[in-house]
């Protein structure tokens, strides 16, 4: 089924908008063509990334960060955790070597961390060249050629050890692909890596794998065949993406096949209903986003892709009604998505809790992959209003400002027991990064026979190839997000009508997001206006955009500007979590209130009432130059006596991507706007001043046992601390004292997930003192508790120590972890 590539074909990319023109190393190029169904495609292309050169003080130093920092570290992530090295024990194996190590990875889907950087990493060299990143690229494909077996099939736990791989691997292939093998998402991820650096480099090593894997699938699925759908998708679009490279339909016709037979029928043994997979219903049935984010997103943007090639409107229909239900009911403020950790996804309707906020990055990154698509669909800039929401606030907060530690779920708001880290043991985040970042210049502009589309703003220039062979330049010069004045310019090489569409954002038409989910709480009375020479030019929409029809000229200028005022954010009634509250926009940016920037530390009992001026102002020197919010706050406190107390103070909020960047601390994005919604900072309790160490390797902070906060109730996820995933295990909590103390009386209140989760209150637990260095236990007859929804009151002999002990035995097959502990 091998075909020769075809010559110059364009091919959309996952990581947005990635449209490449390629031509074949490989010999005379040969075009098979496709059949007649799949003979369309988007009706709007994006501008290839790779044509748009931004020059801007906010995209350009964070693509060149990701270049520099963020894919060496997490290539050199690959190899330390040994995912480079499950590609060369599975070479081993194919080669009929002996190898000593036959443990299966940490998850099946291990492998693809090193796809997606690759992919990353491709992307740079399209745009800028490195031999020593080109080289270091080459030598990890060819460690995944060696490990592809001979029919295409590349899933390293099952070669290295086929009688016993990942226990998510089911013991034939494809067996548990409904439930969580993810061998289809491999080889998804590998595909997408693969067409990435064909057209970064015209080299085929990686290709020709992606082809082999490509070639297998067809051969063992589709009508008459075997049929499955992927438990985690992504292959769909790999398999479009593929089709538009090497011409043959048939890899078109899987990706749709795919889709179609999606079913609630995954086996008996999955752990999650059909709808964690996306699989409640026919795809063109389903009417609400539902399950796993990412999952989700990822399908959502396959079925658009095979929507643009076949026409199908029953896919589209489907779409139009779910991302309804998304933006309407699931969409958080900052762009992020999937409100639960409880399958990393979709609450209920208007769910949309803070401090518990799952919002995965990846989620984030999915949403925009979506949003293009369905605007490339469409031509109607409401898919972009909602793109770039995600992409300047709840997908750019998953990295840090130095490229070099990431956000898995991004909340709206810490108690401080939120942290950046290098790496997770579950590493799709870091990866999914390092190859959007690169593609972000794709988002800028569009076209459509001789139709140009300015979604994005920011400064920098671009090619735009038109339909009818006509180029023209596009200059852009701006400081957005933190200006609303764009300057442009249009040079076509030779005259000829061009009509230019410049999307007025939702935000500066007084539409924070599409529907009734958010509204500013006032309307701006300063419109957005638009010149062409310094003549005005009439301000009629059409689905978002002003259009401007002319024979331009290399000397006319556009002026665009977008007054950026501070906007007050308020919710929808029923989303529980934000009644009474308030958030701040201002163009694009969300923005939060941080520790570092506030008195005593503290935000989250700051209320902002509604005639408070608010003010904003760039500061070059914080964050790397960020614009703030500033105003006046009231802080509550309680005394004492347990009575509020009330100070006037000032406030500055930053933009939310640039939160968690100086140390662990208390973070919100929604403000109360009256004291009946905030909690006051408690007073301070010997347990708030001591310091709390825990033993083991917790993935947790252990200050949320002491920062003086009640839980709600046990299953409490906003500010926990447990030592999962270690199961059966005896653990500690030490709490050292400012000085010895006199103590009588522990109250302990467990954290319990269950049933979903795996962390339960301890079989059993006891507490110890410290003297003279030696741990000791206390005197008492008092029950040791481990009852769930209150605290567990221990009181014992009066002591006088240093440091307190709680030593927690778990229940074998289970986890344990604390909600809070305080000391009397």
């Amino acid at each position: 089924m091998r075909t020769t590539l075809v010559t110059a074909m364009t091919a959309i990319a996952v990581a947005g908008t990635v449209l490449v023109r390629t031509e074949s190393r490989s010999g005379p190029p040969q075009q098979l063509p496709p059949r007649a169904s799949l003979a369309r495609d988007y009706p709007v292309q994006p501008v290839p990334f790779t044509s748009v050169r931004l020059t801007d003080e906010f995209w350009a130093p964070k693509i060149e960060i990701n270049r520099t920092a963020s894919i060496p570290a997490a290539f050199q992530q690959c190899e330390v955790t040994g995912r480079v090295d499950l590609f060369v024990r599975a070479a081993a194996v194919l080669r009929g070597e002996t190898i000593a190590n036959t443990r299966p990875p940490g998850y099946p889907f291990d492998d693809t961390d090193v796809y997606k950087v690759i992919e990353g990493a491709s992307y740079t060299l399209s745009v800028h060249p490195d031999p020593k990143l080109d080289a270091y690229v080459d030598s990890l494909i060819a460690k995944i050629a060696a490990a592809q077996e001979k029919d295409g099939y590349l899933y390293t736990t099952r070669t290295i050890n086929p009688a016993a791989p990942h226990r998510w691997a089911g013991k034939q292939r494809w067996e548990l692909e409904k439930v969580d093998s993810h061998e289809l998402y491999n080889l998804g991820h590998m595909i997408e890596a693969a067409v990435a650096h064909y057209q970064a480099t015209g080299k085929r090593t990686f290709l020709d794998v992606a082809i082999n894997a490509a070639d297998m699938l067809v051969r063992t699925f589709g009508p008459g065949k075997a049929s499955t759908w992927p438990g985690h998708q992504i292959t769909e679009m790999a398999l479009v993406r593929l089709y538009r490279v090497t011409g043959t339909a048939a890899y078109a016709d899987l990706a749709k096949f795919f889709l179609d037979v999606r079913r609630p029928d995954a086996p008996a043994s999955s752990n999650w209903p059909p709808s964690y997979h996306q699989a409640q219903a026919p795809v063109i049935e389903q009417t609400e986003a539902v399950g796993h984010a990412v999952r989700a997103t990822y399908m959502y943007s396959g079925m658009a892709d095979v929507a643009a090639l076949t026409g199908d409107q029953a896919y589209l229909k489907a779409l139009t009604t779910i991302w309804g239900n998304l933006v309407g009911q699931k969409f958080y403020i900052t762009g992020g998505i999937g409100s639960t950790g409880s399958g990393e996804g979709f609450g209920p309707p208007y769910d949309l809790p803070n401090m518990s906020a799952y919002n995965e990055t990846c989620a984030s990154i999915g949403v925009d992959f979506w949003n293009l698509r369905m605007f490339l669909l469409t031509g109607d800039a409401q898919y972009i209003d909602v793109m770039e929401r995600t992409l300047y606030n709840g997908l750019i907060s998953g990295v840090s400002l130095d490229g070099k530690t990431y956000f898995y779920p991004n909340p709206l708001e810490s108690r401080g027991q939120h942290a950046r880290r290098e790496w997770f043991g579950v590493a799709c985040c870091p990866g999914n990064i390092t190859r959007f970042l690169p593609s972000v210049p794709g988002y800028v502009y569009a076209k459509q026979g001789a139709t140009i589309f300015v979604n994005l703003f920011a400064a920098g220039d671009a090619d735009v190839a038109l339909a009818d062979g006509r180029a023209v330049k596009l200059t852009q010069t701006t400081r957005y997000p933190w200006d609303g004045a764009v300057k442009m310019t249009v040079a076509p090489d030779r005259a000829g009508p061009v009509t230019l569409k410049i999307r007025i954002p939702g935000w500066a038409r007084n539409q924070p997001v599409p529907g009734d989910l958010y509204r500013f709480e006032s309307a701006t009375h300063e419109p957005a206006s638009v010149r062409v020479n310094g003549a005005p030019v009439s301000m009629t929409l059409d689905k978002g955009y002003v259009s401007i029809t002319r024979d331009w000229r290399a000397s006319d200028s556009i002026e665009l500007l977008l007054p950026m005022p501070v906007q007050r954010v308020v919710a929808h009634e029923r989303v529980e979590a934000d009644r009474g509250r308030v958030a701040f926009q201002r163009g694009p940016i969300v923005f939060a209130a941080e520790w570092p920037d506030n008195p005593d530390a503290r935000v989250r009992n700051l209320v902002v009432a509604d005639a408070m001026p608010m003010r904003s102002e760039f500061r070059p020197s914080l964050l790397g130059g960020v614009q703030v919010v500033t105003a006046r706050a009231t802080a509550l406190a309680l005394d004492a006596t347990g009575a509020v107390t009330k100070k006037d103070q000032p406030f500055v909020a930053i933009p939310y991507y640039a939160w968690s960047n100086r140390g662990p601390g208390e973070m919100a994005v929604w403000l109360g706007r009256t004291e009946a919604v905030v909690t006051p900072a408690p007073f301070p309790t010997l347990a708030m001043m001591s310091r709390v160490a825990v033993s083991g390797e917790p993935r947790r902070s252990a200050r949320m046992i002491n920062d003086g906060e009640d839980p709600r109730r046990s299953s409490d996820s906003s500010a926990y601390f447990d030592w999962w995933p270690a199961n059966g295990r005896t653990e500690t909590a030490d709490m050292t004292f400012p000085s010895a103390t006199t103590v009588s009386e522990v109250q302990v209140y467990w954290f319990d997930d269950q049933p979903r989760g795996g962390v339960r209150v301890p079989e059993s637990w006891r507490l110890l003192y410290r003297v003279n260095g030696e741990w000791r236990p206390v005197q008492t007859t008092a029950a040791y508790g481990t009852d769930k929804d209150k605290y567990n009151v221990v009181a014992f002999t009066p002591v006088r120590t240093d440091a307190l002990r709680l030593e927690i035995k778990m229940f074998s097959d289970r986890s344990a972890g604390i909600q809070e502990w305080k000391v009397r």
